[in-house]
């Protein structure tokens, strides 16, 4: 038990004197470029509060629902030396089967187009 008391004594020390370091030694008074929105070496020429077009979230969410239902398939050429290898190709081609659909889907709901 008096191991456990020094080594959270330590532990609570040791990261109070970091923080106090930290506070120290950090910047307290940044100059106007480091609180300017922009660091890409040009002036702004507009307003940075534009709002987005929804296809650009609709886009992304698409990407992420395909992309983790492929990684889903990348255990894939292991599983094929499970006891059945049956059960696994049908699982993964019930996986592709959704894929398909949910991509035939988001095409003929124009999800994919951008021009309308």
């Amino acid at each position: 038990m008096n191991m456990i008391t020094f080594m959270f004594t330590l532990s609570l020390t040791l990261s109070t004197a970091l923080t106090m370091l930290n506070f120290w030694l950090a910047q307290t008074n940044p100059d106007s470029e480091k609180l300017s929105p922009y660091e890409c070496g040009f002036d702004p020429l507009g307003s940075a509060r534009l709002p987005f077009s929804v296809r650009f979230f609709l886009s992304a969410i698409l990407f992420l629902l395909f992309d983790l239902e492929i990684a889903l398939l990348l255990p894939l050429p292991w599983a094929t030396q499970l006891q059945s290898p049956t059960t696994t190709l049908t699982w993964a081609s019930t996986i592709i089967l959704l894929l398909t659909l949910g991509l035939v889907y988001e095409w003929m709901q124009g999800g994919l187009e951008w021009a309308e």
